[in-house]
């Protein structure tokens, strides 16, 4: 479905949420790309594969139409703590990113989240974009090259080295908060050796923080699962050496303010798979505990034809209809 079709019904093409993130409170999302314009083809991306690399920065959609909606919002008055911009893709696509935050800071004085593969940092002008950012949260999930090609699929052209350099001379230019993800993959980068390898790495980067991620939602490939978590508290106690490191808590969701249900939770779906469970803890909060309004919601959302089921690990997860026929 194309970018346009695929957003009409939530009213927004370009901004979703709030959405409530244990990492930066009430989050309002700026998505700046179509789905799916990736430098990367990773084995744990929420958005399935990346059937087309695309590599080439360009204004994708109009600035003055995407910050129209984000000032939209904040007029709205709904409480919002970090404007994020992301992408159904990599964010860093957008060519003028610098110039977007520039005009959103003209208008309020919450501060900007960035979140980015980090795969085009090597780009002089990439990293000056990013300068006025107030946090931005770079991926690194491998310490090492071999691990990079299997966990992170980069485009041809696209190496470990340039990579890992990139995050390195931009942790040198950037003032803001710096806090890189690691997503840790069962088998994969949650062994000894590659918690050694990322910790060893991440030194030339110095970030002010880590962030580590689990792959909680469905997957494009099968061998992608949660670590032990005898393996998640050693990359605990291994990235710690190196920085403060976030502990891959589960956040949760907030749709108490939210007008329009139906358009809240088509935004957030149309992103990444919705855990069934979270999105009834949600409506409990909503309806006042009251089980059967929030369950009588599940149902009429379910209804609405929007959505599918898909289970993973004896979760069951909400996906978009239009992503659960392409996948």
């Amino acid at each position: 479905m194309p970018f346009d079709q695929k957003r009409e019904h939530t009213g927004k093409r370009h901004v979703y949420g709030p959405v409530s993130s244990r990492r930066l409170g009430q989050s309002l999302g700026v998505d700046l790309v179509p789905m799916k314009s990736c430098t990367w083809n990773c084995i744990y991306c929420q958005l399935g594969r990346t059937k087309n690399y695309v590599t080439e920065r360009r204004e994708f959609f109009p600035q003055e139409e995407i910050l129209g909606e984000i000032v939209a919002v904040l007029e709205s008055g709904v409480p919002v703590d970090w404007i994020t911009l992301v992408g159904s893709g990599e964010t860093m696509l957008y060519k003028g990113v610098g110039a977007l935050i520039a005009e959103v800071k003209k208008h309020t004085a919450i501060p900007v989240a960035v979140i980015t593969n980090g795969s085009l940092f090597h780009l002089r002008e990439v990293r000056d974009e990013l300068l006025d950012a107030d946090a931005v949260l770079p991926s690194f999930n491998a310490g090492s090259p071999a691990l990079f090609e299997l966990i992170d699929r980069p485009a041809p052209g696209f190496t470990y080295e340039r990579h890992l350099n990139g995050l390195v001379q931009f942790s040198k230019e950037y003032k803001g908060k710096l806090w890189v993800e690691v997503m840790l993959i069962k088998g994969l980068n949650d062994t000894e050796e590659a918690l050694c390898d990322i910790a060893e790495a991440l030194r030339l980067v110095a970030p002010d923080m880590v962030h580590l991620v689990l792959p909680t939602r469905p997957a494009p490939e099968q061998q992608v699962a949660v670590p032990d978590t005898d393996r998640i508290e050693r990359a605990f106690e291994v990235l710690s050496s190196v920085a403060m490191v976030m502990h891959p808590v589960k956040g949760s969701m907030a749709l108490e303010g939210a007008e329009d249900l139906l358009a809240a939770v088509s935004a957030i779906v149309s992103r990444h798979p919705l855990q069934e469970r979270e999105l009834l803890d949600a409506l409990l909060s909503r309806f006042s505990g009251d089980r059967s309004a929030a369950s009588g919601a599940l149902d009429d959302l379910f209804a609405s034809g929007r959505f599918e089921r898909h289970t993973q690990a004896g979760e069951v997860y909400w996906i978009s209809r239009q992503q659960g026929r392409q996948s």
